[in-house]
């Protein structure tokens, strides 16, 4: 942890217990006396005017976080080197937050070990503001504590404990967690004695940074005799004291890169022997057994070859590693939530799309049924229509026959004739029925190719429809199994619309084919029609029906009486004159 860090842990805390309203802000008087205690255990030498300077513009009450922080950093933090008392300056920041915040009526420790407790809060909480201790540091810590008094540890019991946190939150502070420590709940079987004991192992594991400490024989320099000293190792140092309350230190093994440890034979009466080779001396120990010699060897190793490797402490380098996956998870669950929370969006999207889609589909059968309708409507209104004109030529038929045998008594003589010429007349009329028929069913045909055509650009529009439902349906069938069987159902609707396109595809090519037959008809019938009036038009001046006329003088050729008519006589003469006098021109 750096020393910037590790200062401002603690100084938060004191900071808060001074905000007495829990304002976020706190006077400028105990701002002074904070600022001066900071520079009297840091040994920083303080100037008070610097502080009058800094807050001169602050006269009108209280001052914040914010506003005290470039202060602290400029003339206090800055200045700060690590050549002070850490554990004198977390008890002056203890001693103004404790008397606060900690209620000792319910602890089963003492204040010293509260404090030690508070030290190692300061140690494993997060980097954040308000300072809190995760559910994985709190769990470690407890670990070590419970190995550190020789005990078992439950994971069960810290589950159930977990469970209940979660509830409501996802850490402690450090009060909460001094609580948990000294209220005895996860040392049960345990005294007071082994908890402060425990409490005091950790505490120097990962405040002091002790990585191994216990009592071995030493071989004096001078006088060569071999003496009790308790000794504790450091990850830059072996420190030796007459006993293990630390009162009097007899000296240091300063340990770096080039420093070694090796195993020596028992010698002059003394067993488990080692040496330790520092830059300037060596060190002859003797261990109480071969474990605590192996022990102590390899944890001096692993010290040198940290050393060598510029790593920090076990557990430092542990707690780094747990930060950082936490980092990682919390930044996994973020882009988890932020991933769910697209997935989710574009559900609804899709959903929407779908919802769309369907009303589309709804809306296109409702139109084809509509269009379907009007079709059979208009069928039955052609149909009704092409019976009426059957019956209107039926009656007009019927009277043109009265008229024929009307003319028939009246024109004996010409029976044979007139029942010839009657015969090519109602030939042209079935040819001009025929004619008729065709071009009504030839447009009736047109209508329905119309119609079918709308079809089946409807039929394009919903097979389009059901191409986007089928890409729609690839796309969110990994992600939504609910919607299969709407989709389902869609499906089976569309078939059936499918179907009934086909059915009227069907229709289509039937009524394209009669109207095929139609047109067939239609030339037919024109080329009958044509041959007909041909006909016709050369019996023209055969048949002339007889009209009512004056019963004068009839006049007689060589054709029979009646054969001409006046006008018919004059041009035969005429023409006859002509013919005469073109003779005799040309004689």
């Amino acid at each position: 942890m750096a020393l910037r860090d590790e200062l401002l842990r603690s100084i938060w805390h004191a900071f808060t217990a001074l905000d007495v309203d829990k304002s976020g802000k706190v006077s400028k008087s105990q701002l002074k006396v904070l600022s001066h205690n900071l520079c009297t255990v840091l040994n920083i030498p303080h100037d008070p005017v610097a502080l009058e300077e800094h807050f001169k513009d602050d006269d009108e009450g209280p001052v914040s976080t914010q506003g005290y922080m470039p202060y602290l950093n400029k003339f206090i933090l800055d200045k700060a080197t690590g050549n002070f008392d850490h554990q004198d300056f977390n008890r002056m920041c203890w001693l103004l937050c404790s008397r606060k915040n900690l209620d000792r009526s319910q602890l089963l420790i003492s204040n010293d070990d509260a404090f030690k407790v508070w030290c190692i809060f300061n140690f494993l909480s997060e980097d954040r503001y308000p300072l809190i201790i995760a559910t994985e540091e709190i769990e470690y810590f407890l670990r070590k504590l419970t190995e550190a008094m020789g005990g078992s540890w439950v994971e069960e019991r810290f589950e159930d404990y977990k469970l209940q946190l979660s509830v409501r939150q996802q850490s402690l502070n450090a009060w909460e967690l001094i609580l948990l420590v000294g209220s005895g709940q996860f040392i049960r079987g345990m005294d007071r004695q082994t908890l402060s004991m425990g409490i005091a192992e950790v505490y120097q594991e990962l405040i002091m940074d002790v990585l191994k400490q216990g009592y071995m024989m030493k071989k004096g320099h001078k006088r060569k005799n071999w003496t009790e000293r308790w000794f504790m190792l450091k990850l830059n140092s072996i420190s030796y004291f007459v006993g293990e309350d630390l009162a009097e230190k007899k000296g240091d093994i300063l340990l770096d890169g080039c420093c070694s440890v090796e195993p020596l034979q028992d010698k002059e009466g003394k067993k488990c022997l080692f040496l330790i080779k520092s830059s300037n001396k060596s060190f002859e120990i003797s261990a109480s057994d071969k474990k605590k010699k192996q022990e102590w060897i390899q944890a001096i190793q692993n010290c040198v070859s940290l050393l060598r490797q510029g790593r920090p402490t076990p557990h430092c380098e542990a707690r780094q590693k747990r930060r950082e996956i936490r980092l990682k998870l919390q930044a996994e669950q973020a882009d988890l939530q932020l991933r769910m929370s697209e997935l989710q969006m574009a559900n609804e999207v899709k959903q929407l799309e779908l919802e769309n889609m369907r009303k589309a589909l709804e809306e296109a059968a409702a139109k084809a049924a509509e269009e379907e309708r009007k079709r059979l409507q208009t069928q039955t209104e052609l149909q009704d229509r092409y019976i009426v004109d059957i019956e209107r030529e039926k009656i007009v038929r019927q009277q043109m026959e009265e008229q024929v045998a009307q003319k028939s008594e009246e024109l004996e003589q010409y029976l044979q004739r007139v029942k010839e010429m009657e015969g090519m007349y109602r030939q042209l009329e079935d040819a001009l029925e025929d004619e008729r028929r065709a071009r009504q069913d030839e447009e009736a045909v047109r209508r329905l190719q119309a119609r079918w055509e709308e079809e089946a650009v409807k039929r394009a529009e919903l097979e389009e429809f059901h191409r986007q439902q089928q890409r729609a349906i690839a796309e969110t069938k990994a992600e939504k199994q609910e919607l299969e069987r709407e989709r389902l159902i869609k499906e089976s609707e569309l078939q059936a619309a499918m179907k009934q396109l086909d059915q009227l595809e069907e229709d289509r090519q039937g009524a394209l084919e009669q109207y095929q037959a139609v047109m067939r008809k239609l030339e037919d019938a024109a080329n009958n029609t044509k041959t007909w009036k041909h006909k016709v038009a050369e019996q023209e001046g055969m048949l002339r029906l007889i009209q009512p006329g004056s019963k004068g003088q009839q006049m007689i050729t060589n054709w029979g009486p009646a054969a001409f008519s006046d006008a018919e006589f004059s041009h035969r003469q005429k023409k006859w004159q002509e013919t005469k006098n073109e003779e005799t021109q040309a004689q």
